[in-house]
């Protein structure tokens, strides 16, 4: 590979332009060509980046002298077959969350990346984010028992057309928690509304469940709307020691810990079932953070991992996980909030298939 990385974008929506601005800007890598089937948002990316190729054909893109790497960003429904086309032609591969829109599809994926030695990533944004890494060391510190999670992603859209608010939206908090618990949930609860008058979900409350060792469930809970007018990207975890608190809108004090908490000694109960507790009540600390752009960070760790074969903090194995958890909130919305198991093995459409 020639010492810049050629990065073929394919999808220049929102996401899509700034991973030409971000590419353009990191020293290792040159944005050969931008793949969009609209003319108009060719002609802005051919404003803003003169130098970069244009095309409207994938295959063209694909075959542009010097690409090595190809970014997805298109709509959900449509990363498995662009994923799948790029990874035939040899690229190395970053997809927009979720990865697909089935986990058959995933596993597919990342057989078929394992099989040509190419990278898969997905774009687990948060995972980059020196804010949700801050709260990580404090968990990994283990003076805490994590006792639960829970966080809010809510805006007046925006709204898409091929995925509902849940799959839009909860992939960014599944995966946040995911990488936080060093596990995948066994078993998910969800709920959802159509406010809107849509066709899919614009509102839904997620309840998920992760094993810990041999304590009880860690539980998490994820409410997204796109029906909201309070903007929110919070997280909070409560322990047993502290309550840690990531608010991605606050510029100031991205992360406060409120060094507070509660837990049972280990004397023996008075009675059956009743322990004495402990409540530990000390400071409220802003831990400071390193300045940086989570998506960079991103594409930055992509490239790396490009030119040196190493895994993904993100890869396709970890975007399926996320893909079982989603296709488990389907199955239980269409129970009425019953919980279900996450499929390990059984996809979407075996489940489909049962019922």
């Amino acid at each position: 590979m020639a010492d810049l990385a050629g990065i073929a974008i394919v999808g220049c929506g929102y996401w899509g332009i700034n991973y030409v601005r971000v590419f353009s800007e990191l020293p290792g890598a040159r944005v050969v060509v931008v793949c969009d089937q609209r003319p108009e948002r060719l002609q802005e990316v051919g404003r803003r980046f003169p130098a970069v190729a244009l095309t409207t054909q994938l295959e063209s893109a694909l075959n542009e002298h010097g690409v090595d790497a190809v970014v997805v960003a298109t709509s959900a429904t449509t990363h498995y077959d662009i994923t799948r086309r790029a990874i035939a032609a040899g690229k190395h591969v970053l997809v927009e969350k979720p990865l697909t829109t089935r986990s058959a599809d995933a596993a597919l994926l990342v057989e078929a990346a394992a099989s040509r030695s190419v990278v898969l990533m997905v774009g687990h944004t948060f995972v980059y984010n020196a804010g949700i890494r801050k709260v990580k060391e404090y968990i990994q510190s283990g003076r805490d028992e994590v006792y639960y999670l829970y966080s809010s992603r809510t805006n007046l859209g925006p709204i898409r057309h091929d995925v509902n608010a849940l799959w839009d939206l909860a992939p960014h908090d599944i995966a946040i928690f995911n990488f936080l618990l060093d596990s995948t949930p066994r078993w998910v609860s969800a709920v959802g509304a159509k406010v809107l008058r849509n066709c899919r979900e614009d509102v839904g409350f997620i309840s998920l469940g992760y094993q810990q060792g041999s304590q009880s469930d860690v539980v998490g809970h994820i409410h997204v709307s796109w029906a909201d007018p309070h903007k929110a990207r919070e997280l909070v975890l409560v322990g047993s020691d502290r309550r840690i608190v990531f608010d991605d809108l606050n510029g100031v004090e991205q992360v406060r810990v409120f060094e507070k908490g509660v837990k049972a000694t280990p004397d023996e109960p008075l009675t059956y079932g009743e322990y004495h507790l402990q409540i530990r009540d000390g400071d409220i600390v802003s831990p400071r953070l390193e300045v940086s752009e989570p998506m960079k960070n991103q594409c930055k760790h992509f490239l790396e991992c490009v030119c040196s074969g190493a895994k993904p903090r993100s890869d396709g194995r970890d975007g399926e996980h996320v893909v079982r958890v989603l296709e488990a909130v389907d199955r239980s919305m269409g129970l009425k909030g019953a919980p279900v198991e996450v499929a390990k093995d059984a996809s979407y459409d075996d489940w489909k298939q049962a019922v």
